[in-house]
Formats: C-alpha cells, sequence, structure tokens
C-alpha cells in the first residue's frame, strides 16, 4: 500500500496538540493498516524514526438533519510516538 494511502491527514484538535509537546502525532489513517504499515509509512514520508503506535477506531454516529437521518463514518486514528529530538512540523491552512 502506497504510504500517503496510509496516513490520510493529520489530527488537528485541542488534545493533539497537548499531545505534540511530549512527540507524540495523532493521524487519520487507513482503516485496514496495520500497525507497522503505519510506523513505515510516517517514517519513509517525514524521514523520522517512529518508536511507538497505537491505534483506536473512532466509532460512527447517528446524525440528523430534519427529518432525514443518517450516520456520520466511522474511521482509524493512530498516536505515533516519536524518537526524542525528532519532530515533524504541520502547515496548518485556515
Amino acid at each position: 500500500m502506497n504510504p500517503r494511502a496510509i496516513i490520510q491527514k493529520p489530527v488537528i484538535t485541542e488534545k493533539a496538540s497537548m499531545l505534540r509537546e511530549g512527540n507524540k502525532y495523532a493521524f487519520r489513517v487507513h482503516p485496514k493498516a496495520n500497525k507497522i504499515q503505519i510506523r513505515q509509512a510516517v517514517e519513509s514520508i517525514f524521514a523520522v524514526k517512529v518508536e511507538s503506535v497505537r491505534t483506536i477506531k473512532v466509532p460512527s454516529k447517528p446524525k440528523r438533519q430534519g427529518m432525514y437521518q443518517g450516520q456520520r463514518a466511522g474511521w482509524k486514528k493512530a498516536y505515533v510516538t516519536l524518537r526524542a529530538g525528532d519532530f515533524i512540523e504541520f502547515t496548518e491552512n485556515v
């Protein structure tokens, strides 16, 4: 699988911003990617050394707009811990 297909985008939230101080980064990843593939993708894209990877599945949620009901899609999130001294810079487009 292509590394750019595995790492879809970084998660930019208040919690993720606080984790960056501890050298941890959050990414939205492909749902079928495993920890080894995520590690290899981050190391090849950002040229850093990964110490550990933790993954969670964010569940889908029911949504409603007027009388119409539906589901927001679930997705997979990965928390990546980098080696001391390594960092990733994000350019946030607002």
